[in-house]
């Protein structure tokens, strides 16, 4: 048996879907998270009937009829594969909203049991629902859920059972109106249904609610969602994550982490004694487990930045932040809806990206994609944790400048397509429905937070394992085979193929092979950025937790790279804002639908990456030294090629328009 979990967003959809199997997939109090359908199966100790039980999570809707390509995946669904019952998750708290999409559910004749989810919230807000009334008017099953504490999840799904293979008579029929019938006769039916609707909530609800008075929550909203003030508590915030996750508690867990890393080093060695090969010992001490550990030093930072995201995102305060933003991006053409894929994006760029399909208009989704990856992800929190660490004493501000330095170059990104494409300020409306403050679960964080680093542990021992290795061995050998001598490693395989990028990197003020090659392995996964540098400069200690400083035993990591606090910047900023890695390209390329988007796309991001940092190398070079840095002319013809295409685009387009004009096209 297949069951549908249907619903509006911000339902409890995924919650629910995760209570039911026992998976962990990614939710959030705001709408726009489920942009794809996920199914499992539903746990033995649930489903009493013995029967195999397939749960399908469907993103929200609020139509049968779909405006958004995420809507149509719930509506492709519901006709065309026939799910042998829909559980429809119906806000209690919201019936008014939640049973017009109910009646058009009805109204397919699949089996259909209601799941009056979040119903722990009716006696806080003085509502009271009458239950059989409201099953015997919509003639279906109703059963109360908390979708949160697991309540009412046995019965649900012996309910779903139950109706399994029985017809569903719908109370009110609007599907007798034709496809091809015309706009009056549909516009009267749908006034049937609301009315319907209506009169079946004044009569199955009781609400004691003093409408006029301004509850705890507008209050919250006039400063947190403020025009002006929205901004530096969105700062605040940012910051405060970052100074909890890289300042204090995270290098307390990291010191615990990194000090059975160096165990195993140690042990490692031991086993292996002096029989070993020189080459094979060096491969899997400096390649494999320095390389490695050098990355998973970083977990714990990136576990306690992820909790708090988590805890964020469910007491409602990032849906805040949607609407907070959504007036600066109409600015540039955007829509408030974009900054939905941009903050999902700091979690990973790929489920950011994903979630672009919420974006109705083409030309918005389309810029949208392409700019979501300027948002630092979580592949990149360990690059900027080891440079704030080496080069910075004070590591919270940088990761949190980045954040919006990422912000700065989208708007200013928007901006440019927005000329390119001649797409005016968007006049699109940005409805979200604000979810309810709550206090975050700390269950639900722990448990996102978990999900997160076990896809992190398994990068880690899969792509970056491998890279590391291949790294270790390049650098070793030669293109003869031969072992390159110590102190000749520029000579070896990956000299040879990073030195020609490390000259294009003069200019950015760290044009060495090694710092070159780390950037190069980081289009595979960011993470490699790290690891490589562990393996090019033989750093095997890579983290002190109780300083926050990286270390090769007794030497400073910033005097083996021999970079100054402002080609460090530089080279931190050009790994985050160049293309991110191939699978968010991959991502990019399926939701960008066009390989004109997708090639134009990774050339602005390169170009916004090299420009970025050849600024900020060579103007804060100026202001230190008071004179420009290395190869300040070609890094000024690059950038300055990089604006000439810019401006040869949004001439040409000119030009075609006043074509157009003038033919009357």
């Amino acid at each position: 048996m297949r069951i549908a979990l249907i619903g509006n967003p911000n339902s409890g959809k995924t919650t629910l879907f995760n209570a039911i199997t026992g998976k962990i997939e990614h939710v959030g109090n705001w709408p726009g998270v489920t942009v794809a359908k996920k199914e499992g199966e539903a746990k033995r100790n649930l489903n009493k009937t013995g029967q195999d039980i397939r749960v399908v999570d469907l993103p929200g809707a609020y139509s049968i009829s779909p405006f958004t390509s995420e809507e149509s995946i719930t509506s492709d669904f519901v006709r065309n594969e026939n799910p042998d019952v829909i559980i429809n998750i119906v806000d209690a708290s919201n019936l008014n909203r939640s049973l017009l999409f109910t009646t058009q559910l009805l109204e397919l004749g699949i089996p259909l049991v209601i799941a009056l989810n979040k119903s722990d919230l009716l006696e806080k807000k003085g509502i009271a629902i009458n239950l059989d009334e409201l099953a015997k008017r919509l003639g279906c099953e109703v059963v109360k859920t908390v979708s949160t504490q697991g309540e009412g999840l046995t019965e649900l799904i012996a309910k779903a059972s139950g109706v399994f293979g029985r017809g569903q008579q719908a109370p009110f029929d609007g599907s007798s109106i034709a496809k091809g019938a015309d706009k009056a006769a549909f516009e009267a039916i749908e006034r049937e249904r609301f009315a319907f609707v209506d009169k079946l909530v004044q009569e199955v609800e009781v609400r004691k609610i003093a409408s006029f008075a301004q509850t705890r929550q507008d209050a919250a909203d006039r400063i947190i969602a403020h025009k002006i003030w929205g901004i530096p508590i969105f700062a605040a915030a940012i910051y405060f994550v970052f100074s909890m996750s890289q300042t204090y508690l995270g290098p307390l867990f990291a010191d615990i982490l990194v000090g059975w890393i160096d165990s195993f080093y140690a042990f490692t060695e031991a086993l292996m004694g002096e029989g070993v090969s020189p080459l094979l010992g060096a491969l899997l001490l400096d390649g494999i487990i320095g390389g490695v550990g050098a990355v998973l030093g970083f977990l714990p930072l990136i576990m306690v930045l992820f909790f708090i995201l988590a805890l964020l995102e469910d007491c409602g305060y990032m849906a805040r932040v949607a609407v907070v933003m959504d007036r600066y991006l109409k600015k540039v053409g955007l829509s408030g809806r974009s900054i939905i894929p941009m903050v999902i994006g700091t979690g990973c760029a790929i489920p950011g990206i994903m979630a672009t399909r919420t974006i109705r208009d083409q030309r918005q989704r389309r810029t949208t994609a392409m700019l979501t990856p300027f948002m630092p992800c979580g592949a990149k929190l360990p690059v900027i944790a080891l440079f704030a660490g080496v080069f910075f004493g004070e590591a919270a501000w940088v990761g949190t400048s980045m954040y919006f330095v990422g912000i700065a170059i989208i708007i200013l990104g928007a901006l440019i397509v927005q000329k390119i494409t001649k797409g005016g300020p968007s006049r699109s409306y940005f409805i979200m429905e604000l979810p309810e403050y709550r206090w975050p679960s700390l269950k639900r964080a722990f448990l996102s937070m978990m999900s997160r680093a076990k896809a992190f542990i398994i990068k880690a021992g899969t792509i970056i394992l491998v890279c590391n290795a291949a790294i270790h061995i390049m650098q070793t050998f030669n293109w003869n085979f031969q072992v390159v001598a110590e102190g000749m490693e520029s000579t070896s395989i990956l000299g040879s193929i990073a030195s020609p990028f490390a000259l294009l990197l003069v200019p950015l003020g760290f044009g060495v092979w090694q710092l070159a090659a780390a950037a190069v392995t980081g289009f595979i996964a960011k993470e490699n950025v790290v690891g490589t540098l562990a393996v090019v400069y033989g750093i095997s200690n890579f983290i002190d937790t109780k300083e926050l400083l990286l270390v090769s035993g007794a030497t400073d990591v910033a005097a083996i790279m021999g970079l100054t606090s402002v080609a460090a910047l530089a080279y931190l900023m050009f790994n985050l804002f160049t293309p991110p890695c191939f699978a968010a390209i991959g991502a990019m390329n399926a939701e960008l639908e066009s390989r004109k988007w997708l090639w134009a796309g990774i050339g602005f991001q390169f170009g916004m990456g090299y420009t970025v940092a050849f600024l900020v190398y060579q103007i804060g070079t100026l202001i230190t030294t008071k004179s420009f840095g290395t190869g300040v002319i070609p890094g000024l013809l690059a950038v300055a090629f990089f604006a000439g295409i810019i401006v040869y685009l949004i001439n040409r387009n000119d030009q075609l328009v006043a074509v157009g004009l003038e033919e009357g096209v």
